[in-house]
């Protein structure tokens, strides 16, 4: 197959679809049309080891400049896809800087963007979000000279961000609108852990509030103020409460969207030209519930844009391995295997106060499990989920016995279940 393949994004999926491409022996032109002015880098380090003194630019890489010409792919840096025609066999699309790029197919890798608070003061100096690379660099500018941190979101990033700067020594809160931090992701045991966790490093955690409004003085923010009355003082605000899909091409282009860029199994999107991947898309469940869901993860991204390039190549990708994420925050590894929600029961194994992990079940099948510091316990799950298997929930929370001698098919826990 010869031509050019277009890929609008330069992340984790974008890269992902160009590289498997030329594995497979693509020889047309491949063009990653990316907005930042870096190649594509990793984002995890970026709410972690970045947010150091000492961190390089290089070190958050994902493949060095004389790759992308070994392998002949096109970055084209600092530009976006604005509008593009589409047929059949291909296109035309229009960067924005008037620039025209015939292809003939085109992959949507666009990510996503982080949310904003619709409250007064959000474009003060010293109030940052972080999702890009120069966003990173701000914050860790911003890290040097500050004393009082306020960290708005008690997910994954704001969590990360606030453990960094509690080991830079820094003072931190956390404020988060929900009852307990992470409680999107992760069942009330491992929400209480990790809670746990931060208020004994240091960190002072103001759960089910909201913040109202940011506060200057001398032109630069000095206090978050809380519905609840209470004004926190800060010369460093650091807004993690989420992300959206960036989907505005994809919408242009006329392409089926649903809270993110909907796609099949295979990456296809709505139109035969467009594949999508990363997390500007939704997808099939993996678990075979009736709906779509995001799947926002660096796991995700690299095997839906693997399984992107496949399908511009009218291959078939195979089977994709179980979903699985983590997060670390100082000393506390999260470390989360399959896919949680609708789980009916939980089992908790905890035998320190060091380590804890959680398996989530539906009518006696394993869905899932969190472990914080407890490698063992996630890689016997993540074996399990991906053989198709499940572990024996009765003796799970026993932690003398080790998960992976638990693990056993589950038309034998179905049985066992119907033995009276």
């Amino acid at each position: 197959m010869t031509g050019r393949v277009l890929i609008a994004g330069g992340g984790e999926a974008g890269l992902s679809i160009a590289t498997t491409l030329r594995d497979l022996g693509y020889g047309g032109d491949v063009c990653i049309v990316t907005a930042e002015d870096t190649p594509p880098y990793q984002r995890p380090p970026l709410s972690k080891e970045f947010l150091h003194h000492d961190a390089e630019l290089t070190s958050v890489q994902l493949r060095a400049p004389e790759f992308f010409l070994d392998r002949g792919i096109d970055l084209l840096l600092g530009r976006t896809v604005e509008a593009a025609t589409l047929n059949d066999s291909g296109g035309l699309a229009v960067l924005d800087d008037g620039t025209e790029i015939a292809f003939d197919k085109l992959a949507l890798a666009t990510g996503s963007t982080p949310l904003t608070l619709p409250v007064p003061g959000m474009d003060l100096p010293g109030v940052v979000s972080l999702r890009t690379l120069a966003d990173a660099s701000r914050l860790r500018s911003e890290l040097d000279r500050a004393r009082r941190v306020v960290v708005v979101g008690g997910g994954f990033i704001g969590l990360e961000v606030a453990a960094t700067a509690r080991n830079r020594g820094l003072d931190v809160s956390v404020i988060q609108a929900g009852d307990r931090l992470m409680s999107r992701v992760v069942a009330e045991p491992v929400s209480s852990f990790i809670h746990e966790y931060h208020t004994t490093q240091g960190i002072r955690i103001v759960l089910e509030t909201k913040v109202t409004g940011v506060n200057a003085q001398n032109g630069r923010v000095d206090s978050v103020e809380l519905h609840s009355g209470e004004s926190i003082p800060a010369d460093l605000v650091v807004v993690g409460v989420g992300a959206e899909p960036v989907t505005g091409l994809a919408e242009r282009l006329g392409l089926a969207c649903e809270r993110g860029i909907v796609v099949d199994a295979h990456a296809r999107t709505s139109h035969p030209a467009v594949v999508a991947a990363g997390d500007c898309t939704v997808q099939p469940h993996p678990n075979g519930r009736n709906r779509l869901i995001a799947i926002e993860s660096v796991n995700n991204a690299t095997e839906q844009g693997r399984t992107a390039a496949y399908t511009l190549l009218g291959r078939s990708p195979g089977t994709r391995g179980v979903p699985w994420f983590w997060s670390n925050q100082g000393a506390l590894k999260l470390q989360i295997a399959g896919l949680s929600d609708g789980y009916d029961d939980i089992i908790v194994r905890r035998d320190s106060t060091e380590r804890l992990t959680v398996l989530y079940y539906r009518m006696g099948d394993l869905l899932a499990a969190d472990s914080v510091n407890n490698p063992r316990d996630h890689m016997a799950v993540k074996r399990a989920l991906a053989d198709g298997n499940t572990i024996d929930p009765v003796c799970a929370a026993n932690t003398a016995v080790p998960l992976k001698s638990l693990i056993t098919h589950r038309t034998e826990i179905k049985h066992a279940q119907r033995v009276p």
